[in-house]
């Protein structure tokens, strides 16, 4: 079965090079343009993997998080890589914080992307969530 990744992005240029690229792995792409069309594409498809871009109309992407990740989230939660052009140590916090496993800043390698995206579907959640937990505590050292 073909893994299903949901692209979250305001950028329709974006939104065909990832789903081009994405395809030419053999990966099944769904498209959003927006955070509230990502959340009602997430919970109607159940995608294996969701990139999500932070600054978008309707619902940023630190709202998406939350409803995609948190506490009130139907079922279990897909992973998800970040894909922004913020770049601070303070949003990649953030978005590990709402539950991120990985973050790609913008403008990004596409074949870093497919690497990133590899590693994710190949490991378990809770591989997923200690690494997500080291990468924390790294940019907390790093902070202080």
């Amino acid at each position: 079965m073909r893994t299903k990744i949901l692209v979250v992005d305001d950028d329709p240029d974006l939104l065909l090079l990832l789903r081009v690229t994405l395809a030419s792995e053999d990966f099944q792409c769904l498209l959003a343009k927006n955070g509230q069309d990502a959340v009602d594409e997430a919970h109607l498809e159940h995608p294996d993997l969701i990139l999500l871009d932070i600054m978008m109309p309707v619902m940023n992407g630190w709202e998406v998080l939350q409803r995609i990740t948190g506490a009130d989230s139907v079922g279990p939660a897909a992973p998800v890589i970040v894909v922004s052009a913020k770049a601070s140590e303070v949003d990649i916090a953030r978005a590990l914080e709402l539950g991120a496993v990985d973050y790609i800043v913008k403008p990004f390698d596409p074949d870093v992307l497919l690497a990133c995206i590899a590693a994710v579907v190949e490991r378990t959640p809770e591989e997923l969530d200690r690494r997500r937990t080291e990468r924390l505590a790294a940019i907390s050292a790093r902070a202080r």
